[in-house]
């Protein structure tokens, strides 16, 4: 099978092409990444020596581009982890991200209907379903409403509908994914846990918005890369799919292990205005994806350990993104 992975040089996408690679020595795999601020190519570096693998640069809003593409490389299936994902960006700027998340999953599904209905996988957020109370309130299902409540979880959820109903009337054949936070290596340091452990080894606190009450819902980024995996390979035309480790953690716990575990004070963070519109809590149920085999293999502590002690260790891939934007 030829995959094609668009969004491949992100955090998630990276480490899918990673895994994938190694886990499918049958199949080959085209990367497509605009390689916006948050896209690295050297990510990518160690994998350009396979014959498998090929990289291009474009971006999924150019219907040209990507229909020359499709032409050119023929792919049984496309997995789009290319998303403008930051929610503090999307206040910002929220034209920007309904571009790439929803005109771009549209200029792609138009590509997989145009060439014979190829398998697309769209790759989504728990931030569509809205949230939850800090206290109370069950975990999201695949037939929760969507609530988003950031420009960010709106494009996402216009992306995620569209795709549905391309399955729908023209019977391409969709599958989305809804995830929870995921962490591990290759994170543009914008995000959470990377964003603590640069400031802390700079000498500086972590910022945390608000009180840290904040509730998210963690998953190691291995464990959500074997969810898609499983998903786009057994999974029905036309569903939806959670996916989370069913664990919990408010922002500000998070931040005070993070502290520990690099051998800080775990009061070493500042609190610092909080976001417009601010989610309180985020839970998933997975079961649906739990039925057709997947399971999380990485315990949070371990994975959050094994995490910090990269970004440590990796300095020289972090460090130069701070000055990238």
């Amino acid at each position: 099978m030829k995959i094609l992975v668009t969004g491949g040089a992100g955090f998630i996408g990276s480490n899918f092409l990673h895994y994938a690679l190694a886990a499918h020595g049958e199949d080959s795999f085209v990367c497509l990444d605009k390689l916006t601020y948050a896209g690295n190519e050297e990510t990518l570096r160690p994998l350009f020596g396979d014959p498998r693998f090929r990289f291009c640069r474009g971006d999924i809003c150019d219907r040209g581009a990507v229909f020359s593409l499709f032409e050119r490389e023929r792919p049984d299936a496309v997995v789009n982890f290319a998303a403008e994902s930051h929610v503090d960006r999307s206040i910002d700027s929220p034209e920007v991200f309904m571009q790439t998340n929803a005109v771009g999953v549209c200029v792609l599904l138009e590509a997989c209907r145009a060439f014979g209905g190829v398998r697309f996988h769209q790759v989504s957020t728990d931030e569509v379903y809205g949230d939850l109370p800090l206290s109370g309130g069950e975990p999201f299902t695949e037939t929760s409403p969507l609530r988003p409540g950031s420009p960010y979880a709106a494009s996402k959820a216009a992306g995620d509908l569209y795709a549905l109903a391309a399955y729908r009337t023209y019977r391409v054949p969709v599958t989305v994914s809804r995830s929870s936070n995921n962490y591990g290596r290759f994170q543009y340091p914008e995000k959470l846990i990377p964003l603590a452990v640069s400031r802390l080894l700079s000498g500086e606190k972590v910022p945390v918005y608000g009180t840290g009450e904040n509730v998210r819902d963690w998953i190691a980024v291995s464990d959500h890369c074997r969810a898609i995996d499983c998903i786009l390979r057994r999974g029905k035309a036309g569903e939806v799919y959670n996916v989370s480790a069913g664990c919990e953690v408010s922002n500000l716990t998070l931040v005070r292990r993070l502290c520990r575990l690099l051998g800080y004070p775990e009061d070493a963070y500042t609190f610092v205005q909080d976001r417009k519109g601010h989610d309180l809590r985020y839970a998933l149920s997975a079961e649906k994806l739990r039925a057709l085999g997947w399971a999380p293999e990485v315990a949070f502590g371990q994975g959050l350990a094994e995490t910090a002690a990269w970004y440590l260790n990796n300095k020289d891939w972090w460090q130069p993104l701070l000055k990238k934007d």
